[in-house]
């Protein structure tokens, strides 16, 4: 098939594509919905729980100063414990919710590469070779052949091939700022699935942390427990060897008995959990438990100064926070995109190719054809479809709002609830130890007392029983305090800060998971 296309037309249609561009170019500056303002929150001026006046007696605590960098990429560090260090880089590298989070960030980067692609035209190309041959019996339809009747030689059909190699292009100009909407709010996603990957890369980073500390621990309680096994087993030497020479009763010694046999229970009970937290920490740091171990070692670490800050820099140091601020984000951008339903959408479309019915002449200028022209549509009735769904996602966003300052309202409590415990646990400890002490000096007493034959041995049970009970209540103490310290960094962000978000102009660059612990965080 061929085209004539004359001069006037060819100029009609370059009139008709300039002005449909202008049009789509001036419009395209337009963009519908609500502009996105963080809601506002109130941050109290300082934390409740651990004041100046507080931390100079409490163990080992300050306030974080403008440029404390103490808290920065590895926080784990800052308990001096090189088995730690070595388990939490494990966890960068082999758990596995980390891995998961990861991938959910690559397919929220993908999403914006995808969306930012509505801004481009869609150009096709289908090239085809098509053999036809028509009916001899259709009426109009084109044949061969000559005279009519018993002699006439029959009609042929003809047979045609079709040489065709069109380009189609099409294009919908993002007018009022569908597309500019969509891209942001994908942007907006995918910079909460970031946040959602490093609040659960500090999340299984202090789980780690808090089963070490759990394992040192028991590790210091299995201790405590064989120094008083040991201690039983010479209380029932003594009772024994009175009884052998008459000074004491049979019922002493089996009271000695009875109280070691107890201590030797209550010592191997303690591998259960000790077992139970190190399988913990092997499937943390991906590992099968099988496989898994460490070393026996009591607990010796001291709670570090940790820079908790001040109420209003939480804001920017918790990734929940920050991925829920991005949700608040996102919701905002999709009244956009639901706005923009009530405009016209306008395509641009162009055709152009080469057409022939012989091979040789396919690519010659005569066997040119094309078309170009604008198309609009508009919705002029739905229902109430496109005002349902603009309410749909105003609400959705005052939920996303509430769920942030929800999550504000959460972080505050949980840097308020460790401060408290480490507040009261250091006056605890204090007071734990000197009992401990008055516990040793009580026993020391009742056991002189006993050899001398003037009290029981019931009151040496007695005395060696509080003394195990304080010396037990010292060490999970100390266990709770380490616990509360680990938690306190999780709950302030460990060293994250909302800065390490990756911009939105980097969502549509090579695909890549941020970097683990960065200490150069990316500009916005």
């Amino acid at each position: 098939m061929r085209h004539d296309i004359t001069t006037t037309s060819i100029k009609s249609a370059r009139q008709l594509l300039a002005c449909a561009l202008s049009g789509a170019l001036l419009l395209s500056g337009c963009t519908v919905g609500p502009k996105y303002h963080r809601p506002s929150v109130t941050a109290p001026e300082a934390y409740k729980e651990l004041t100046p006046a507080d931390y100079q007696t409490t163990d080992g605590w300050r306030v974080a100063q403008p440029k404390d960098a103490a808290l920065k990429g590895k926080w784990w560090e800052i308990f001096n414990d090189p088995q730690l260090n070595a388990l939490e880089e494990q966890v960068n590298v082999s758990n596995q919710n980390i891995a998961s989070a990861a991938a959910a960030f690559l397919v929220a980067r993908s999403m914006v590469r995808q969306a930012r692609s509505q801004y481009f035209p869609t150009v096709t190309v289908g090239p085809s070779i098509t053999n036809s041959r028509e009916s001899a019996t259709v009426s109009g339809g084109q044949a061969t052949g000559t005279g009519t009747g018993t002699g006439a030689t029959p009609l042929t059909p003809q047979v045609l091939t079709d040489y065709l190699l069109p380009f189609d292009a099409t294009w919908v100009p993002d007018l009022f700022g569908r597309v500019r909407n969509t891209v942001r709010a994908s942007a907006n996603a995918a910079q909460a699935s970031a946040a959602d990957l490093e609040n659960t890369r500090l999340t299984v980073q202090a789980e780690v942390a808090v089963d070490y500390f759990s394992i040192r621990g028991q590790d210091a309680l299995k201790k405590l427990l064989d120094d008083t096994v040991v201690s039983f087993q010479e209380s029932l030497r003594l009772t024994q060897a009175l009884y052998e020479t008459g000074i004491d009763s049979d019922e002493a010694v089996a009271q000695a008995e009875t109280q070691l046999e107890s201590a030797q229970a209550q010592d191997t009970n303690l591998g259960i959990l000790r077992s139970q937290f190190e399988h913990a920490v092997a499937t943390l740091v991906g590992q099968p438990a099988s496989s898994f171990s460490i070393s026996t070692e009591p607990l010796k670490t001291e709670p570090p100064a940790i820079p908790y800050g001040v109420p209003s820099q939480l804001l920017e140091r918790r990734p929940d926070i920050a991925a829920s601020e991005r949700l608040m984000a996102q919701a905002n951008a999709q009244i956009g995109i639901a706005d923009a339903a009530y405009y016209p959408t306008v395509t641009l479309s162009a055709s152009a190719g080469l057409e022939t019915t012989s091979f040789t002449k396919w690519f010659t200028w005569p066997s040119r054809f094309w078309s170009v022209g604008p198309s609009a549509t508009e919705t002029l009735f739905d229902g109430g479809l496109r005002r349902a769904t603009v309410q749909q996602f105003q609400a959705n966003f005052l939920e996303t709002i509430a769920n942030y300052r929800q999550t504000v309202l959460a972080a505050f409590q949980n840097v308020e609830d460790n401060l408290a415990a480490l507040r009261i646990l250091s006056i605890e400890i204090k007071q734990q130890d000197t009992a401990v002490g008055s516990a040793q000096r009580n026993l020391k007493i009742a056991v002189d007392r006993y050899r001398l034959g003037i009290d029981p041995y019931l009151n040496v049970i007695t005395a060696e029983t509080a003394l195990f009970t304080n010396q037990q209540t010292a060490v999970s103490l100390r266990i709770q305090q380490m616990t509360a310290s680990v938690q306190l960094v999780e709950a302030v962000g460990g060293g994250w800060d909302a800065s390490q978000l990756p911009s939105a102009g980097l969502m549509s660059g090579p695909l890549a998971v941020p970097k683990p612990d960065s200490t150069a965080p990316e500009k916005q």
